[in-house]
């Protein structure tokens, strides 16, 4: 082809940015609404296990809903009202049960907060053996709570028992009951969910420990500061959002106890350690009283709420400070 025939051809102009831009625009389209196709799934499987059952518990609480009534009257506020009414047997028995729940909640924060933290500060240090000591601690969280149930009952039977046994042996000729009276029992329980979960927590801290900067540890030793001094200045502080998730849980987790003290001490003695928890499911399970029972739980579930939010606005407050 001459150059008189490339001059002769019609000159075509490049569409190629029209053509592009519909393209642009529905893949800009599509990006906006990835992220709730991923979310999707989970949002659907939130909803129809956690909210509906949810939302269908407080209608329940709304209601005299008993399995043996042929109708479920509605009873309106009935429920909340009565928990609140001192004359009322199931007040009692249910602020009681809350008070159990306060005890253990009190008890065994402190030690799941404080163990864990000291245990996680020497597994974080470098000597032989340390990955088969940090799988040794987490081991018993695995768990399940009817074989810790088990084992502890087992192990502090107060007639049979292998404590009692080596205790005998070390000339305690009385046997301790660490299942059947108090302060034994409050022993029991804190002493059992600490050995159990202390692993967990443990864990958590290690991972804060590892994300703190060690460049911060070595300013601190050319200043002079002493081991009491990074552990206050630098340790705690780098430990803040971990130590807020770590207070938050263990206390959620502790008013929710239920199975080691069904288990082990079945509320005993007298109902000393009947938790919240045992008394909801006693209340729905045993005597079939439906709304009572979610009226209970709610106002659990409120209490747990207002808990979280003021540790939230606390550690806020330090952050500001």
């Amino acid at each position: 082809m001459t150059t008189a025939d490339l001059a002769s051809q019609p000159v075509r102009e490049d569409r190629a940015p029209e053509q592009t831009a519909p393209r642009a625009r529905s893949a800009r389209h599509g990006s906006r609404y990835a992220p709730y196709l991923f979310l999707a799934p989970f949002m659907i499987i939130f909803g129809v296990f956690v909210l509906a059952p949810a939302a269908y518990g407080v209608w329940i609480s709304l209601h005299n809903w008993d399995f043996f009534l042929p109708s479920r009257p509605w009873v309106g506020l009935g429920n909340y009202l009565e928990l609140f009414d001192p004359t009322a047997l199931v007040a009692v028995q249910f602020w009681e049960s809350m008070r159990a729940t306060g005890l253990f909640v009190l008890f065994s924060v402190p030690f799941l907060v404080v163990i864990p933290l000291g245990l996680a500060l020497m597994l974080n240090r470098t000597f032989p053996g340390r990955t088969f000591f940090r799988a040794v601690y987490f081991a018993p969280y695995v768990l399940g709570v009817s074989v810790i149930g088990v084992l502890w009952q087992y192990l502090l039977n107060a007639n049979a028992g292998l404590i009692n046994y080596h205790l005998a042996q070390l000339g305690i000729a009385e046997a301790i009951p660490w299942l059947t009276a108090t302060p034994w029992v409050w022993v029991t329980l804190v002493g059992v969910t600490v050995w159990w979960t202390l692993g967990f927590n443990a864990v958590v801290y290690l991972a804060g420990l590892q994300g703190i900067d060690t460049t911060l540890y070595e300013a601190a030793r050319v200043d002079g500061a002493t081991k009491r001094h990074e552990f206050w200045h630098v340790t705690l502080p780098g430990l803040r959002p971990v130590l807020l998730f770590v207070i938050t849980i263990t206390i959620l987790a502790s008013a929710n106890v239920f199975g080691q003290a069904y288990l082990l001490t079945g509320g005993a003695p007298s109902s000393e350690t009947r938790t919240a928890i045992m008394y909801i499911a006693q209340t729905g399970f045993e005597q079939f009283r439906i709304g009572k029972a979610s009226a209970m739980s709610y106002i659990l579930a409120l209490l747990l709420i207002g808990v979280s939010t003021l540790n939230f606005l606390l550690f806020r407050r330090q952050e500001r400070n």
